[in-house]
């Protein structure tokens, strides 16, 4: 892969997205709650669309909205995720540029906010406001599907990385980056970079400038804007003290140095 053809959109589906995985669990909550699978999704934040590309995937009478105000990524999206889809699939996903605080849609039976993105959102006036409008445009057997991180390390200034196998183009080490944090307002500013063998790399390929918002926080904007179901599920762990990918519910999470989890809220 020459330089021109490094792609930071791509490097990113390839270094943090799981597509497969993420439905899987969307599939199995709401399976486990209605007894059905759902039909309609809607992707909030969606970037270049792969969670939505994915659903509509995986069964012919399933439909997916992807929403976001970032038009080159939904660009890409349509040039690169889409173009993976049969016509007849891709005529069952749209992608909207917009607001998710203001852009009308379709109704969902799901709606998913991924990847923290929500986390855009830093004040509790903007959170609450969109929570009350997922709520409203939910149908009573829908499901709002959020994730969330936290732990001491999500408190400090540090880098990590990790090497990225990537059968269709060069190995490559993803960076991540918390480049400031402020503990009165809980802003933070993150950056992804990615580094290659060749000494070249893509610094800040991606950045973030948003809050970290705390479990209790959230299942409280939660509750207040209607919801009446709220559930946490908390990763497990391997023999070798690794994360397992496998998420549980449960009413007790484990004071680790840093936790990934997921959260889903019923009408």
């Amino acid at each position: 892969m020459s330089r021109d053809d490094r792609d930071r959109f791509r490097l990113y589906q390839r270094a943090v997205q799981n597509p497969a995985a993420e439905i899987d669990f969307v599939d199995r909550v709401f399976h486990d709650r209605y007894g059905r699978p759902a039909q309609r999704l809607r992707e909030d934040f969606c970037g270049t669309a792969a969670v939505c590309t994915e659903w509509v995937r995986r069964r012919p009478d399933t439909h997916a909205w992807g929403l976001d105000l970032d038009s080159n990524a939904l660009d890409w999206g349509r040039r690169h995720s889409l173009q993976t889809l049969s016509t007849e699939q891709g005529a069952r996903i749209e992608l909207i540029e917009g607001d998710v605080l203001s852009t009308e849609t379709p109704e969902p039976e799901i709606v998913l906010a991924l990847n923290f993105s929500y986390w855009l959102l830093r004040t509790r006036t903007a959170l609450l406001t969109y929570f009350q409008r997922v709520r409203a445009i939910l149908p009573e057997t829908g499901l709002l599907v959020l994730d969330a991180h936290g732990g001491s390390e999500s408190l400090r200034l540090h880098s990590e990385s990790r090497r990225i196998h990537d059968p269709l183009g060069e190995d490559f080490d993803y960076l991540w980056e918390r480049a400031d944090y402020d503990p009165i307002t809980s802003r933070q500013i993150c950056h992804i970079h990615f580094r290659f063998d060749d000494g070249s790399s893509l610094e800040r390929a991606f950045s973030y400038d948003w809050r970290l918002w705390t479990l209790p926080e959230i299942r409280e904007l939660l509750d207040t804007a209607g919801f009446s179901s709220i559930q946490v599920y908390w990763q497990g762990w391997d023999e070798q003290g690794e994360p397992d990918g496998h998420f549980v519910p449960v009413e007790r999470g484990e004071p680790d140095d840093a936790w990934i989890a997921y959260l889903t809220a019923a009408p």
